[in-house]
């Protein structure tokens, strides 16, 4: 059958396979446009959730896609360091801070070296000279008050600080002070530990990672030998979770493991939640205090590009596939390559949660075995590769016509 040999297929098969192939592709392009016009949102369309979830023979892959499946990033402070401090660096370039905007930008992402306040001198008998132990010391050159930036001032430092001058702030009050040189250390004390009292993100973070022991795996050398010797945190239980549950997903066969797995995984998912949500939360919150540094004509240059990390890869390129695909089957222009690359795409997204037996099928009202409406759609991009529904109905009818050998005159 030729491209124009209607004789074999009738007109109406003609109409409903370019209805077919117009509605396949006004589906995709609607779909691509939709994704991009989340960008401009707070909450941008991103596959990530989709292939983290990946089930099947070929979940490993369509998980790997992403970079870190399992959200391990949020967990090591090293990582969010890194990552945080190089999008301070990438903020400043593109909003072009000012020194100060670069001073309290740092400050905020990082912490100063220390802070200082100015004390003319110390009451008499009061130590506070510099032994790399506590936070505070005294400057007596510059003739200022210091906490280390890193080592900061704990309440009990300071609790000791002003018992030096015999002031307990659980029972004294500054204004019953008389020696005027005591009111004013006291005053002083007090000031700073307020102000070093507010850590920065990376400190928050490092608090939550390190130093909180609901997530951080503490070491009790007084319990050593005993079982009460290491206490593990819900990063290390989490760790020890996915492993076990990787291990068990390989040898699953009946439905009772998948059920079981299934129950594990939610778990699993809540822990993560509770741990990462914490350092994305924060994350969060630096990215919207920083704006807040910046005036007028610096938000006027518009948001920060994000990295061009692996996943956000994958999501452009699945958006500009869906519409280029979607225009092109819409048009009827390189309809069979565009069907042919529309038919690769889908299929990807059916072989990353296929509803195959011996494995985790979708979630959702569907129900299905080896086929869904995925790989309905699939077969029937297949078919329009070996029709020619563009010669029909669409641009390549155009250039068709352009190539086509006309057939001799038989009258001459």
């Amino acid at each position: 059958m030729t491209d124009t040999d209607f004789r074999k297929i009738s007109i109406m098969a003609v109409i409903f396979l370019v209805i077919l192939r117009m509605s396949i592709g006004w589906q995709m392009l609607y779909e691509g446009l939709w994704k991009f016009q989340t960008l401009n949102t707070s909450s941008p369309w991103t596959a990530e959730p989709y292939l983290k979830n990946a089930q099947g023979p070929f979940r490993n892959y369509y998980r790997g896609l992403t970079g870190d499946p399992n959200d391990l990033r949020y967990m090591d402070y090293e990582t969010v360091s890194a990552r945080w401090s190089d999008w301070a660096s990438r903020f400043a370039a593109h909003y072009g801070l000012n020194e100060n905007q670069q001073r309290a930008l740092n400050t905020m992402v990082h912490g100063p070296a220390e802070f200082r306040r100015g004390l003319a001198e110390l009451p008499a008998g009061v130590r506070l000279e510099k032994d790399g132990k506590r936070g505070i010391h005294y400057d007596a050159e510059k003739k200022q008050l210091v906490v280390d930036g890193k080592l900061h001032m704990t309440p009990r430092e300071k609790q000791d600080v002003l018992a030096q001058v015999n002031f307990d702030e659980a029972s004294d009050s500054l204004a019953d002070i008389e020696d005027p040189v005591v009111r004013k250390f006291v005053e002083e004390v007090q000031k700073i530990y307020d102000q070093q009292a507010k850590l920065s993100y990376l400190e928050k973070a490092l608090g939550i990672l390190r130093g909180n022991p609901e997530f951080a795996t503490v070491v009790d050398a007084s319990q050593k030998g005993t079982h009460d010797e290491t206490r593990l945190g819900k990063i290390q239980i989490y760790r020890d979770r996915l492993n076990r549950y990787e291990a068990k997903l390989a040898r699953a066969t009946t439905q009772f493991d998948w059920d079981h797995l299934d129950y594990d995984w939610k778990e699993i998912q809540q822990m993560r939640s509770e741990i990462v949500g914490p350092i994305r939360g924060l994350e969060k919150d630096m990215e919207w205090q920083a704006e807040k540094l910046l005036g007028t004509d610096q938000l006027a240059r518009g948001p920060l590009p994000a990295v061009l990390t692996e996943q956000r890869k994958i999501d452009l390129q699945t958006m500009y596939a869906l519409t280029i695909i979607g225009s092109l089957l819409i048009a009827g222009l390189f309809t069979r390559l565009a069907a042919f690359a529309g038919a690769i795409l889908l299929l990807n997204f059916y072989l990353a949660y296929p509803p195959f037996p011996g494995f985790a099928h979708p979630p959702g009202t569907e129900h299905s075995l080896f086929m869904n409406k995925l790989l309905i759609e699939v077969l029937m991009l297949t078919m329009l590769v070996f029709l020619p529904t563009g010669r029909w109905f669409g641009i390549d009818a155009m250039f068709s016509s352009l190539f086509r050998k006309r057939k001799p005159d038989d009258r001459h």
